[in-house]
């Protein structure tokens, strides 16, 4: 990593630390982890990702409890009938972060109806909420939502009800069968124990966590043997089933399942779980990775293939697994991934007005619509753009993904420091040094641009370190203070700066962005700059259409449609560059980024004014421009673009200009190209 010129103190990357924390610490049972979580509501999204959480806050996030019948008569807010499962937690667990993320008391008031439903359903047993009372799972969520809540409020009656499920939880006998969704997600219940231990000290909740751990299915053996390989999926030894062993398959378990021996490293701090969450990345990516980040699984796990899908919870329950190991291993490895996911595939099977989601959302994706596709479990409605195409559980889980990433750019470090982990507009304030209250705005068009200002806010000159994350994918960087070029130490990923910082300091980083390629399945090339990957733009015909089956259907209400996508344009290219050094053959133009971000023209949007929807006439952020050639042979198969074909291909066609914009800003997409000379 290249650097420019004046020394600012190097230390030690989070190694030294005191019990006076300004945030809650670990009493010696608990390993202390390399950050601290901030609470919700230090840090606030400014200049584009305040547009994006805005544009989510206009769609179904903020109108959903409007008209979905399981929200609007939820048996969580003590309503008869309505949802007494997983939905309203999940709904809950993204409204309220978004809520206190925007200040808004329209978004306030929405939520704590259910909030005063939960607070108020606990038993003199310490059970809360409706359904069974062995059935663990929904509480799993819902306790989620409880602590953030009470982190950006301090309601002291949420903290009670948390300390006595969880003396509910070590008065009850182990039930966690591997067979059923509280078995195989019981861990989830640690996130909020862990939580809850480092602020009340109570050592029955390490006992209780010892408990599940030891009484639920092992997921740590199952990454150190893995057997849903690309080998199972070609051989069709993947369950495609809902009993124990299909659970293991299914890819929203797997996206949830890999920080859980992270989370209880924290407590054995043996180092047999804390490589089963690397064994568990590199398996996905190896098996079943797929551009952006994620790994298929459209429904249960299903190899390399472009054209397989995954699932929107996946997503999002991926993203919330690595804020949660960043905070304990503090590894830029982890947050480089998280923005992968969060600039990539989350913004991908979204509308850019968030009034619609894909099911499973494919990286060449070429026609959305109601067709059988090569998926192992899912039905015909996949991967539609719409409410609740295939089945509502993404409707409800699918919040949580961009709040609860501006939640996480930030966290503090055990050495009185804050630390920058995740790159986007925002301003956090938080307490560091000797407890002086820090103001941080970073300002920024990250990840379509590569430069990022640091402006320090404080009434006193205070010393502490400020640790800025490298990514990995940047080859140099370079640091200015106050306008001066200045040399900053590096360690274990981090740009280190410990000095005494002034009120109006502005620290400037660069990270030069270049365009790159990436081997993909069948020799095929994926394109990317920085974070972002790039995709084929193709003219696109939205068509509204409606439908009611058994577990789902269209409820059209203000911005809310189920849309079809077909191709205008031709989508069979070959890219005609040296993928060595693709940059020679690209062109690159930037654009002004507008209320939709992730918006490319053509996308229809939902006009509040006017109640109706209209084609978006604006210009994607980045837009590249690089010579390609139509591939005859090419098409489609099974209702999906057919493998790319392999090998640098010799096709007798013209060549031509064809146009890349990012991967969120296209519904419909070819982001794995094959080569052609």
């Amino acid at each position: 990593m290249k650097h420019l010129a004046i020394a600012l103190i190097l230390c030690s990357c989070f190694t030294t630390f005191s019990q006076d924390s300004h945030n809650p610490m670990n009493s010696q049972q608990l390993q202390q982890n390399k950050l601290i979580k901030l609470p919700l509501g230090s840090v606030k999204p400014a200049g584009w990702l305040e547009l994006q959480l805005r544009a989510q806050a206009n769609g179904l996030t903020g109108h959903l409890d409007e008209f979905w019948l399981d929200i609007v008569q939820s048996a969580w807010k003590g309503d008869d009938g309505g949802d007494s499962w997983e939905r309203t937690p999940y709904y809950l667990d993204g409204l309220v972060p978004l809520a206190y993320l925007l200040d808004d008391s329209t978004l306030k008031a929405k939520a704590q109806p259910f909030i005063e439903g939960i607070l108020a359903s606990q038993q003199e047993s310490g059970w809360f909420g409706p359904g069974k009372p062995w059935e663990t799972w929904p509480q799993s969520v819902a306790m989620k939502v409880l602590s953030g809540y009470y982190e950006a409020t301090g309601d002291g009656r949420a903290l009670e009800l948390l300390k006595k499920y969880f003396d509910y939880l070590a008065a009850m006998q182990p039930d966690f069968p591997a067979d059923d969704w509280r078995g195989q997600r019981a861990m989830e219940q640690a996130v909020t124990g862990y939580w809850l231990y480092r602020r009340t000290g109570d050592d029955k909740i390490l006992d209780t966590i010892k408990k599940i751990f030891e009484n639920s299915p092992d997921w740590t053996d199952y990454y150190e043997k893995f057997p849903w390989d690309a080998e199972a999926v070609r051989q069709g030894r993947v369950p495609h089933n809902w009993e124990a062993d299909g659970l293991t398959a299914h890819v929203v378990n797997n996206a949830m399942a890999f920080k859980y021996p992270g989370l209880y490293y924290q407590q054995s701090q043996e180092s047999r779980h804390k490589n089963a969450v690397y064994l568990a990345l590199q398996k996905y990516d190896a098996e079943h990775g797929q551009v952006g980040g994620r790994f298929s699984g459209d429904e249960h796990l299903s190899g390399r293939r472009p054209t397989q899908g995954t699932e929107l919870c996946a997503i999002v329950e991926s993203m919330f697994a690595l804020e949660k190991l960043i905070e304990i291993f503090a590894d830029p490895t982890f947050a480089d991934r998280l923005e992968l996911l969060a600039y990539n595939a989350l913004p991908g099977a979204m509308t850019p007005d968030c009034w619609a989601h894909q099911y499973d959302q494919q990286t060449n994706q070429v026609l959305c619509t109601v067709a059988k596709r090569d998926w192992s479990t899912n039905g015909d409605y996949a991967n539609l753009y719409g409410l609740m195409p295939n089945y509502p559980c993404c409707l409800a889980n699918m919040h949580q993904g961009w709040p609860k990433f501006v939640e996480h750019m930030w966290y503090a470090t055990p050495d009185h420091g804050l630390a920058a982990m995740l790159y986007g507009p925002n301003r956090v304030t938080a307490k560091a040094g000797d407890g002086v209250e820090v103001t941080i705005a970073q300002k920024t068009n990250y990840p379509f641009a590569d430069t990022l200002t640091f402006t320090i806010s404080l009434p006193r000159a205070a010393e502490f370190p400020l640790y800025l994350r490298l990514p990995g994918w940047a080859e140099t960087c370079s640091c200015e203070l106050n306008g001066a070029a200045t040399e900053i130490g590096e360690r274990d990923g981090f740009l280190v700066a410990n000095r005494e910082w002034r009120d109006g300091d502005v620290l400037t980083l660069v990270l030069p962005m270049h365009v790159t390629t990436e081997k993909r399945y069948n020799d095929a090339v994926a394109i990317r700059r920085g974070p972002l990957y790039f995709a084929l733009r193709i003219e696109k015909e939205f068509k509204e259409i409606s439908f009611t089956e058994k577990s789902f259907a269209s409820i059209p209400y203000k911005g809310s449609r189920d849309w079809e996508i077909r191709p205008l344009s031709a989508w069979n290219y070959g890219l005609a560059i040296d993928p060595e050094n693709p940059a020679v053959d690209v062109a690159v133009d930037f654009f002004l980024i507008h209320d939709y971000p992730f918006a490319d023209r053509g996308d229809m949007v939902y006009w509040d004014l006017w109640d109706s929807h209209v084609s978006w006439q604006h210009e994607a952020p980045i837009v590249f421009r690089m010579p390609a050639k139509k591939i005859p042979f090419w098409g489609l198969k099974k209702n999906s673009a057919d493998d790319p074909p392999a090998g640098r291909l010799t096709v007798d066609t013209e060549l031509e200009t064809v146009e890349l914009v990012p991967y969120g800003c296209a519904r419909l997409r070819i982001a794995e190209f094959p080569l052609v000379r």
